[in-house]
């Protein structure tokens, strides 16, 4: 049992699922700041200087105390966080369409480049041939 786990983890799928897997969270990571960072102050100059982020549809204000301590926190609806999401799943989505895009391409190309050999027909009928003799 040891030993057919040791192959199904060194496995070339499960590698590579694991880099993909590895990848996609880094390509997230970076798409999340691009949004964050650059993507969402250009939209909030045309918008005003709004920050989508920090948008929200207040339900209930926070209740404070006299102190000044908040004994009920706010109950808001965050969208803008939501449309920030919306934007970096777009660009995920995205960027990952071009990868598969250029893998495709790829292995397109080494598929046409690979000489064809004969076909099964042919062998097929090479042995037969073999054997009459």
């Amino acid at each position: 049992m040891l030993k057919e786990f040791k192959e199904f983890i060194t496995g070339g799928n499960v590698i590579e699922f694991a880099v993909a897997v590895i990848m996609a969270g880094a390509i997230g990571a970076v798409v999340k700041g691009f949004v964050s960072n650059i993507v969402m102050p250009i939209v909030g100059v045309f918008t005003g200087g709004v920050s989508f982020t920090d948008q929200k549809l207040v339900l209930s204000e926070a209740v404070i105390d006299a102190t000044g301590k908040v004994t009920l926190a706010e109950n808001a609806i965050m969208y803008g966080a939501w449309i920030d999401s919306i934007i970096n799943l777009i660009i995920v989505g995205f960027v990952m369409f071009m990868m598969i895009k250029a893998y495709n391409k790829m292995k397109k190309k080494e598929e046409a480049a690979a000489p064809a050999g004969p076909s099964q027909e042919d062998l097929l009928a090479e042995i037969r041939d073999l054997l009459k003799k």
